[in-house]
């Protein structure tokens, strides 16, 4: 990565961590409802059966309010583990009691969670900080999410809130974007 685009990424980190944190949990809470009416009105979720979602952390959307409504409704929910390697394997959520807490801080499920392979799934909902109108994301830096996109044939969303959606975020040619981004008001379908 260049020194310029290094540097592009972690001062928007830095911007878009603080505009965050200015957020009220009232606001954020009312972000979740109106992104998630939006998420799950997809067509792709309805005629999904196999998910991938992530555990929301910190300011992002708070997902997991998510997991129970969709495996009630038929859908199978997994979760990524991330693996020492900086690959993802696609493991079953089977609530907290079958889960392990990640050294970055989200929880995942355990070893024992029954395993899929990436071409079984329907959609992913695809994490980030903020994400841009063409559909690039800025992310925490890991690279876990690029290089699973870089394999994956399946559609995939990303959640923005409104006021931290982007026009363009620096970006290098290793990273990844999403198929259609949700504001709170907005669907932008992107090249993905």
């Amino acid at each position: 990565m260049s020194t310029t685009t290094t540097e592009e990424k972690r001062r928007l980190r830095d911007t878009v961590c603080t505009l965050e944190r200015s957020f009220p949990p009232e606001a954020l809470q009312e972000s979740d409802r109106l992104l998630f009416e939006r998420l799950t009105a997809l067509p792709q979720i309805e005629d999904g059966d196999v998910l991938l979602l992530f555990w929301g952390m910190g300011r992002e959307p708070d997902t997991q309010q998510l997991f129970a409504p969709l495996a009630s409704a038929g859908k199978t929910v997994l979760l990524p583990r991330c693996l020492p390697c900086g690959e993802m394997e696609l493991r079953v959520w089977q609530g907290l009691e079958r889960a392990v807490r990640h050294p970055y801080g989200m929880w995942e499920p355990s070893e024992d969670c029954p395993l899929f392979a990436a071409d079984s799934v329907d959609l992913v909902l695809v994490p980030a900080l903020c994400y841009d109108r063409a559909g690039f994301r800025l992310g925490r830096g890991g690279g876990f999410y690029d290089r699973f996109l870089a394999r994956y044939t399946g559609f995939s969303v990303g959640l923005c809130r409104q006021t931290l959606l982007q026009d363009q975020v620096p970006r290098e040619s290793h990273d990844m974007g999403v198929d259609l981004v949700l504001t709170e008001a907005q669907s932008i379908s992107c090249h993905g």
